[in-house]
């Protein structure tokens, strides 16, 4: 029996696909056949992506659509299905993890939004596109999370919540939408993607294989063939499972080991995003 990852006409949705890890997945899907729906709340950074997957031969149309805002997630979804008809893959990559410089500074607004970005707008676009496809006949929705769900740590707390409450959220999906509809989690560890950049040890291009604390941070593509799996009918007996993506269970102990020393320099970050 021969192997591959085939999606030759699948749907595919992406949040947070403008950037990071989600522009990653994006490429990967449209590479192996799919038919891309680019979603952020900037549209013209969507705009650019699906027009460079246009160029490359792709189906890929960008759409608009804040995650963290219940109101705006059922039109975006109608758009999605009025414009491609079906919808096979949702994959759930947005998300925010903003600094704070203490526990006690953490706003409700701060909060709300956190949460709003990496649980609640996942939640409602699975239900909605989950009750779709199953009653299309089936699809696959993958939810990336973080190893911040696994073993939180205090400069994440809120972030490491969200990302917990999500994992759980995927076993709860995949028995309602079993047998048809597959959800699963890839729970990614620590990436050289934009973000990485107001890291207070950035990346550095002229050092291959840049490390952090003695282990390697991975590169954007190295989360793509995870997602492409659980997509794919590679995974068809697969179905409510978390796969970790993170160099390895030393990246854990080392989270439970720096919560007084965070990858994050507080005074280094921009306002919150949406994006990886």
């Amino acid at each position: 029996m021969a192997y591959a990852i085939d999606l030759t006409g699948k749907v595919a949705i992406v949040t947070g696909g403008s950037r990071g890890l989600g522009l990653a997945i994006v490429r990967g899907l449209a590479h192996a056949g799919a038919r891309i729906a680019v979603v952020s709340r900037k549209l013209d950074a969507c705009e650019t992506v699906a027009a460079s997957l246009r160029n490359g031969g792709a189906d890929a149309r960008a759409y608009a659509c804040h995650v963290g805002r219940w109101d705006e997630i059922a039109p975006f979804v109608d758009r999605v299905y009025a414009d491609f008809g079906r919808v096979d893959v949702l994959v759930n990559n947005a998300g925010m993890s903003p600094s704070y410089a203490s526990l006690e500074d953490i706003s409700e607004a701060y909060f709300d939004s956190v949460i709003g970005v990496n649980f609640k707008g996942p939640f409602r676009l699975t239900a909605l596109v989950g009750s779709r496809m199953k009653n299309d006949g089936g699809g696959s929705i993958v939810n990336i999370s973080s190893v911040g769900s696994l073993v939180p740590a205090p400069h994440a707390l809120p972030y490491g919540g969200a990302k917990a409450a999500l994992n759980s959220m995927t076993e709860s999906f995949a028995a309602a939408f079993a047998p048809a509809v597959r959800v699963n989690t890839v729970c990614v560890g620590p990436f050289a993607t934009d973000v990485a950049q107001h890291w207070a040890d950035p990346p550095d291009p002229d050092r291959p294989g840049w490390s952090r604390g003695g282990q390697r941070i991975g590169e954007p593509h190295e989360a793509v063939g995870a997602v492409l799996y659980f997509a794919s009918d590679l995974a068809s007996f697969t179905n409510g499972t978390l796969l970790r993506v993170d160099g390895g269970p030393p990246w854990t102990y080392l989270r439970a080991a720096r919560t007084q020393q965070p990858w994050l320099d507080a005074t280094q970050l921009p306002p919150a995003t949406e994006g990886d």
